[in-house]
Parts: C-alpha cells; sequence; structure tokens
C-alpha cells in the first residue's frame, strides 16, 4: 500500500513524542457559554466550604471577607453548589445577555 503526499505515520513522529507544555484551561474562560449564574446571600452563610468541596470545576474560593464565592470567568453554571448549600445562600440565576 502506497503512502499518500500528506499522510503521517507512527514512522514520521519524534521518539518520545515530547509534551513541552503542560495542559492548563487556565487560558480560556470557560464560563462565557453558561446559561445560569450563582448570586449570593450571604447574610445567611455559615462559611462552611460545603460549595466549595462540591463545585467540579474548583473556582470557588474564599474571597477577604471569608465567604465562598464562584469566580465568573470559570464558573460553568452547572448549579451543584446551590444544590449542596445547606441554608440556600447561593441561588442560581439566568444569565443575562452581554
Amino acid at each position: 500500500m502506497a503512502k499518500s503526499e500528506n499522510e503521517l505515520t507512527w514512522k514520521d513522529i519524534e521518539i518520545g513524542a515530547a509534551v513541552i507544555e503542560p495542559g492548563s484551561a487556565a487560558a480560556y474562560r470557560t464560563g462565557d457559554w453558561r446559561s445560569q449564574r450563582p448570586t449570593y446571600d450571604f447574610s445567611r452563610c455559615l462559611k462552611c466550604g460545603i460549595c466549595f468541596v462540591f463545585c467540579p470545576e474548583g473556582c470557588i474560593r474564599q474571597n477577604q471577607k471569608g465567604f465562598f464565592e464562584a469566580n465568573p470567568y470559570y464558573c460553568k453554571g452547572c448549579g451543584i453548589c446551590a444544590y449542596e448549600c445547606p441554608t440556600r445562600v447561593i441561588v442560581m440565576r439566568e444569565e443575562e445577555e452581554k
């Protein structure tokens, strides 16, 4: 079987196939496509951090006052934090048009 001009085979790849840079989503604002965003009523917050523990994106951090809130650039609006919050501090709201 003849190899076409643009066909790449395993023999054409360098030995080791080194990855020179680690993959990271930090460079991409993954929250741009969400349909809902978390809103907070910190007057009822216990600062328990359950939202932080359950966030699948790891975008919830503790702010200067000790409250936990999601980084809007990386939150995908899944609502798990709102579902797990024992005092219902977090409420998901429809994302507004930009």
